[in-house]
This record gives C-alpha cells, sequence and structure tokens, in this order.
C-alpha cells in the first residue's frame, strides 16, 4: 500500500471509533462515494493496516471487571528468560495484555479477573510460582475515564 492520507487517516479514526458501521455510514462520514470508501478500506486491509475488527466487551458482565496493571521485574535480564516467562505468560487467560518494557522492570501485564480474591490467585499461583519472576507491583484500576482499546 502507498502511504497512508488523511482520507485514510478518517476512515481508521471512524472504523477505530465504530468498526460494525456500515460502508455508506462511514463513506458519508468520510466525504467519499461508497465504492470509493470500500476500496480504501479493502486497501488498508489488505496491506495489514487494519489488522482486524473485535467485539469490545463490558468487562463486567463476562466476571473481568477486576482489572489490574503490574509491573514484573526478571531474575535475569536474558533472551532465554524472557523466552520462558513470555511462554508461561501466554497460556494464563486473565493476562489481557504483556508489554517488554524499558525501565526498572521488564514486563507490564494488564489483568482482568472476577476479582481481588480471583487475582490473588493469580498472583500467588501463576506469578508467584514462575522461576524467572524478581518482582511484581501490582496497580489496581479504580476507574478508566478514558480508554479507547477496543
Amino acid at each position: 500500500m502507498s502511504e497512508i492520507d488523511e482520507i485514510d487517516r478518517k476512515i481508521l479514526r471512524e472504523l477505530t471509533r465504530d468498526g460494525r458501521q456500515s460502508n455508506l455510514a462511514l463513506a458519508d462520514r468520510v466525504g467519499l462515494s461508497p465504492s470509493a470508501c470500500l476500496r480504501r478500506v479493502a486497501a488498508l486491509e489488505k496491506s495489514g493496516v487494519i489488522k482486524g475488527y473485535r467485539a469490545v466487551l463490558n468487562p463486567d458482565q463476562v466476571g473481568a471487571g477486576f482489572v489490574v496493571y503490574v509491573m514484573v521485574g526478571l531474575n535475569l535480564h536474558t533472551r532465554d528468560s524472557q523466552h520462558a516467562f513470555e511462554k508461561a505468560i501466554s497460556r494464563s487467560p486473565e493476562v489481557r495484555e504483556c508489554h517488554n518494557v524499558t525501565g526498572t522492570v521488564e514486563y507490564l501485564l494488564r489483568i482482568e479477573a472476577a476479582d481481588l480474591a480471583a487475582y490473588k490467585v493469580f498472583h500467588t499461583e501463576v506469578l508467584g510460582t514462575l522461576p524467572q519472576v524478581h518482582s511484581i507491583t501490582s496497580y489496581v484500576v479504580m476507574g478508566s475515564p478514558k480508554d479507547e482499546r477496543a
């Protein structure tokens, strides 16, 4: 795909806001004909700019309303240690995001659990048992006045 222009950026903003809107509505919002809009969206999908579409769930409705960000420091700063940690974490459904970060720790995790008791089980039975883990710092989310993840 060629460079993303301002019209593509408008399309991407609109789809990020509502990925289920009709092509007709999208075309109207970005100022294109429906056929031109459909061609651009298809090109954005084919080139990999748009990686997919997903449902945004209400965490309280699916039993995952307790959100915690966790900073994890590893014992060793080696590729093997990181790989082993990432492999173990990838098997944990509570971990919704795992980011390798710079700074005083190696990882930032976003955990969704039913409640504090469920998070404690994850903290103790999963994170606490991984031999690579040196430190765990938890930040419980009390509210999210802005959250644009989809």
